[in-house]
C-alpha cells in the first residue's frame, strides 16, 4: 500500500472518531449536564474529545508532510473540525482522494 494512502487512512480513522466524539460531546454528555444535572459524561467524553483532538491535529500535520496538502487545504481540514459534522465532510472528500491515487 502506498505511504500516502496509509497516512491518509489513518487520518480519516482519527478525524472519523473526533467528530463522534464531538457530537456526543454536544449533543449526549451536555444536555445530561445542563438538562439533568449529570456532569460525569461531560468530564470523560470531554477528555475523550480532547485526546481524539490531539490526535486529529497530529495526523494532520503528518498528512501535510507526507501527503503534501496545501497549507489552504490543510487549514480548511483543520477549521472543519470545529463545525459539527464537519469531519464527516471531510471523510468523503479524503475517500475521493485515495481513489484517485489507486
Amino acid at each position: 500500500m502506498n505511504n500516502k494512502i496509509k497516512v491518509l487512512k489513518n487520518f480519516k480513522i482519527i478525524a472519523i472518531a473526533e467528530g463522534i466524539s464531538f457530537l456526543v460531546l454536544l449533543l449526549v454528555a451536555m444536555p445530561l449536564k445542563y438538562m439533568m444535572q449529570i456532569p460525569e459524561p461531560v468530564k470523560y467524553v470531554g477528555w475523550a474529545h480532547g485526546v481524539l483532538f490531539v490526535l486529529y491535529g497530529v495526523l494532520l500535520l503528518q498528512v501535510f508532510i507526507v501527503v503534501k496538502w496545501s497549507f489552504i487545504k490543510t487549514l480548511v481540514a483543520f477549521l472543519v473540525s470545529f463545525i459539527p459534522f464537519g469531519t464527516f465532510w471531510l471523510d468523503a472528500r479524503i475517500n475521493k482522494e485515495i481513489a484517485e491515487m489507486k
